[in-house]
């Protein structure tokens, strides 16, 4: 942690390097495979991919990364990726097609880091943002997003040195009423059709779900679902 607040610009970032580094740590270990992608600067995602294939020192483990290339990220993170997976993301905060993909992240189960500079993205659109002040050119061309996504891999081994950590927290046993507990969740439509139920992939898996309430869903649609119910159309299809 001393790096970190000797590293210039990076001293503010300490607290969310560490809470990222650790959910990192916990997903790997619970089986994870971390997606990379970098639309404007695919150089980075590719090192830090190849940062997290390569153990820290000998005899540590290989952690499990590939980068996801192209314009249409959805189709390809649609595919590859399974609940519990990771998807990094090194842009800025309005690069579109990041925008969109991390939107629909949450219904593929996914846990997202977000690493930028400039601008920051609209909050809550990731799970984990790493976010760097000043020139978004001077960050991605001086070695900035660099160093912090070298500390975000280091950090990560750091945690795997304390098993105790990498435990999730305990699951609620309190019986409360399922319709109550139920909070929001995002799904995607995997098979359409009109008003009644339709198959739809969530954090969960595949699940059938009510449309009464939006009419007619399409195969790509993101949905809002709550207590079993798509309650409103968060954007349509995106095949």
């Amino acid at each position: 942690m001393e790096l970190l607040e000797r590293s210039e610009g990076l001293g503010p970032l300490a607290d969310d390097l560490a809470s990222t580094s650790l959910a990192l740590a916990r997903r790997f270990a619970a089986g994870a495979t971390m997606w990379c992608v970098a639309p404007e600067w695919p150089p980075h995602a590719q090192h830090v991919a190849v940062e997290f294939v390569h153990p820290v020192i000998m005899g540590k483990r290989a952690l499990p990364a590939a980068i996801v290339e192209g314009s249409d990220l959805i189709r390809g993170l649609r595919v590859l990726s399974t609940p519990g997976d990771i998807l990094l993301a090194v842009a800025t905060g309005a690069e579109p097609s990041v925008v969109s993909t991390m939107r629909r992240a949450g219904a593929w189960g996914l846990t997202t880091v977000w690493v930028g500079a400039g601008e920051r993205p609209v909050p809550g659109s990731a799970d984990h943002v790493l976010w760097l002040e000043g020139d978004v050119a001077a960050a991605a061309y001086a070695g900035r997003f660099v160093l912090m996504y070298h500390l975000l891999w280091e950090l990560t081994h750091v945690c795997f040195e304390h098993p105790g950590l990498l435990e999730p927290g305990p699951d609620c046993t309190e019986e409360v009423c399922v319709t109550c507990s139920d909070e929001g969740r995002l799904a995607e439509v995997v098979v359409g059709g009109a008003p009644g139920y339709v198959q739809v992939r969530t954090a969960r898996g595949i699940e059938s779900v009510d449309t009464t309430l939006i009419g007619d869903a399409r195969a790509g649609d993101l949905l809002l679902v709550h207590a079993g119910s798509a309650i409103t159309l968060v954007e349509g299809s995106v095949l």
